[in-house]
């Protein structure tokens, strides 16, 4: 697994134990007490380092590509997940998976942004990074989730939308600003967790829900840190100053009043304990939808609009 640069003390105990556990009891040293110490130690560095990072080290964990993504948490919890595939008007898009299944026992639509773990995912999901048909796809799931008044849920991992010269000839900004569009306007249940990157409006376009939900690593940013040093200092390398100043940390976020709630990660981050992290955002999800489930569709549609027309009210008190 790849290892961050503040994680590398962790990494050098990591590796001490693992050589310790091939080696037999000498008579002179305990193998297995020594690696309890060391066990001991690397929680104590963990608990130290994760207490304390900083936005630019949160984007770093946000991206771990050993981070779990869409289609490991439909893998781990979503039952008799049924895909379903293309825009019917130009092309399937992988970037963005969606389908119907049950989570907790609950019929849903679920939808969300994959980037691949590996290069050959990665290429088949573009990086997580969508373009128009995407979009268009996420907005004719959601439209079929009101038709059959079934909640929906998105999970949003992305750098953005698909950049590309091809991609703005077919639309790009339209089909976000759609896709803006059917999130604010379906009348049934829309619960958006972030749980990697959120960037941009390739994130926005599948989380304008009822409840926005972050990984405690998480990040959600209308530009990308890299991004922003680009524009404001002319250099990436301010790429951490920039992360401090976009507030883009869910604990930022939840202060301000953008994000409803936060998901504890376990120690060390999602990509070292990922079926704890499932278990969380299953829980997560599960609670939003005993809120929400119950509501008629205009009363839904009023608490939406109102949840965001008083974004940013809070952060500016």
């Amino acid at each position: 697994m790849q290892v961050l640069e503040f994680e590398k003390p962790v990494a050098e105990l990591e590796a001490k134990i693992e050589e310790l556990r091939h080696l037999s009891n000498d008579g002179q040293v305990n193998i297995a007490d020594e690696v309890a110490r060391l066990e001991s130690k690397v929680e104590r560095q963990l608990r130290g380092i994760y207490n304390k990072l900083s936005p630019a080290q949160k984007v770093q964990v946000a991206r771990h590509p050993a981070r779990p993504q869409c289609l490991d948490y439909i893998n781990a919890f979503v039952e008799d997940f049924t895909p379903l595939a293309g825009d019917r008007t130009f092309a399937e898009d992988q970037a963005i998976i969606g389908g119907l299944g049950r989570i907790s026992g609950q019929a849903c639509m679920i939808i969300g942004q994959e980037r691949g773990h590996d290069t050959e995912g990665r290429l088949r999901h573009n990086f997580g990074m969508a373009k128009p048909e995407g979009y268009r796809k996420a907005q004719r799931l959601m439209h079929l989730a009101e038709h059959f008044s079934l909640p929906i849920v998105t999970l949003i991992d992305t750098s953005g939308a698909f950049p590309g010269i091809e991609a703005e000839a077919r639309g790009q900004a339209e089909a976000i600003a759609r896709s803006i569009e059917v999130c604010l306007s379906v009348q049934v249940p829309l619960i958006s967790v972030v749980i990697g990157e959120g960037g941009s409006g390739g994130a926005i376009a599948l989380a304008a829900g009822d409840k926005v939900l972050m990984l405690e690593h998480s990040i959600y940013s209308v530009i990308s840190p890299e991004g922003c040093a680009s524009i404001l200092w002319r250099s990436r390398d301010q790429a951490g100053e920039a992360a401090a100043a976009l507030r883009l940390t869910a604990q930022d976020l939840l202060e301000l009043g953008v994000i409803d709630a936060i998901i504890p990660e376990p120690l060390g981050g999602a990509h070292r304990q990922r079926e704890e992290v499932f278990v969380g955002v299953e829980k997560a999800i599960t609670s939003s939808f005993a809120e929400l489930i119950h509501l008629d569709g205009g009363v839904i549609l009023e608490r939406r609009h109102k949840k965001f027309l008083e974004m940013g009210k809070k952060g500016l008190k």
